[in-house]
C-alpha cells in the first residue's frame, strides 16, 4: 500500500482548467490590445459572468492566469515548477517531484499514512536490539551500528511525517489548503478561511468520497471536478453592511459584477443533500430583534 500510494501521488498529472475557462480568441486579442487595467477587467468580468466562480484576488479583481491565458477557477493556482494552473492546488511537494491538488491529494495523504505505519513498524521491530545495546547484550559485530541507524532514521522520519500528516489532517478537517491556511481566499464578503467549509464530515468527504470501503486505498474517489466548489454563505451584520454599502461607490448588476451573490447552480453537489435552504431576508428579519446585533449567518445550499 506505501508503494502503491507512492507511485499513485508521483504518476498522478495534476489536474488543470477545463476549457469553459480560457477566453475566446476575440476576448484574448482584445484583451492583449487593452492597456488599462480597468478595461482588462471589464473583458475577464463578462467572460466570467457565467462561471462558478465566488472568489478574486485581494483587490476584488478577477484571478486571471497570464501563463496559461485563462480564468482560473476557485482554489486553482499557476504552479511556476510545472508551468501550468493546478486544480485546488496544496503545494509543489520535492519529495514527489509533483504538484499536490485536487486529482492526487488522496493519495499523498495515503502515502503520508503508510510512510508513518511503515516508519513505527521498523521502529517497534528494532526497538529489543536497540535496548540490547545500550544494555550491552548485543554481539559485537558491524551488525549493532547498522541497528542503531535504522532505528535513529525510523524515529526521526516517524516524528517528521507525524507532523505533517498531522497538519495535513486539520487542514482535510477544514476544507482548506496549505495555500489558503497562509493566504484566506477572498469572497464577496472579504477574506474567510472557512469559506470552504461544510462541516467535518462533508469535508472529509469531499477529499475521500461517499465511499468508506475506498478510503484507505490510492484510488481516486474525491468528489466534484475541482473546477467549482459548494460553498457557504455568511450573512455580515447588517450595520457592517451599511457602513461597507456606504464606502463603496454603487455597482451596476450583470457583467460588472465581479462573482454572483449566491453560488452557481453548478457548485450544487451530494455534500449539500438535506441542508437547510438560502435564508431570505425577511425570515431574517423576524428572527432579529431591533436594536440587537445579528450573529453570523451560515446556510448551505439545498
Amino acid at each position: 500500500m506505501f508503494v502503491w500510494s507512492y507511485w499513485k501521488t508521483i504518476f498522478t498529472s495534476p489536474a488543470s482548467p477545463s476549457d469553459e475557462f480560457c477566453l475566446s480568441k476575440s476576448d484574448k486579442e482584445q484583451y492583449e490590445k487593452e492597456e488599462r487595467p480597468e478595461s482588462q477587467q471589464d473583458i475577464l468580468r463578462r467572460a466570467a459572468k457565467d462561471l462558478p466562480i465566488y472568489t478574486t484576488t485581494a483587490s476584488r479583481a478577477i484571478r486571471y492566469c497570464d501563463r496559461c491565458q485563462l480564468i482560473k477557477p476557485d482554489r486553482c493556482h499557476h504552479c511556476s515548477a510545472c508551468d501550468l494552473c493546478v486544480l485546488k492546488m496544496d503545494h509543489h511537494c520535492p519529495w514527489v517531484n509533483n504538484c499536490v491538488g485536487f486529482s492526487n491529494y488522496k493519495f499523498f495523504l495515503l502515502f503520508l499514512l503508510y510512510s508513518l505505519l511503515y516508519c513505527l513498524f521498523v521502529a517497534a521491530t528494532v526497538l529489543q536490539y536497540f535496548i540490547k545495546f545500550w544494555t550491552n547484550d548485543l554481539p559485537d559485530s558491524h551488525a549493532k551500528f547498522h541497528v542503531l541507524f535504522l532505528f535513529f532514521v525510523a524515529a526521526m522520519f516517524f516524528i517528521s511525517i507525524l507532523s505533517l500528516f498531522s497538519y495535513h489532517c486539520w487542514l482535510v478537517s477544514k476544507n482548506r489548503s496549505t495555500i489558503e491556511a497562509f493566504r484566506a481566499p477572498t469572497f464577496r464578503n472579504g477574506p474567510d478561511k472557512n469559506g470552504f467549509s461544510l462541516g467535518c464530515s462533508k469535508n472529509l468527504r469531499e477529499v475521500f468520497g461517499d465511499e468508506k470501503k475506498y478510503w484507505l486505498l490510492p484510488v481516486f474517489t474525491s468528489l466534484g471536478d475541482g473546477c467549482n466548489f459548494p460553498t457557504r454563505l455568511v450573512i455580515m451584520d447588517p450595520e457592517q453592511l451599511t457602513v461597507s454599502s456606504q464606502n463603496e461607490p454603487p455597482k451596476s448588476s450583470g457583467a460588472s459584477q465581479p462573482f454572483p451573490a449566491r453560488p452557481l447552480s453548478e457548485s450544487q453537489n451530494r455534500l449539500l443533500d438535506n441542508e437547510s435552504q438560502w435564508v431570505e431576508g425577511g425570515s431574517e428579519e423576524e428572527n432579529v430583534k431591533s436594536g440587537a446585533k445579528k450573529h453570523v449567518i451560515v446556510s448551505l445550499e439545498s
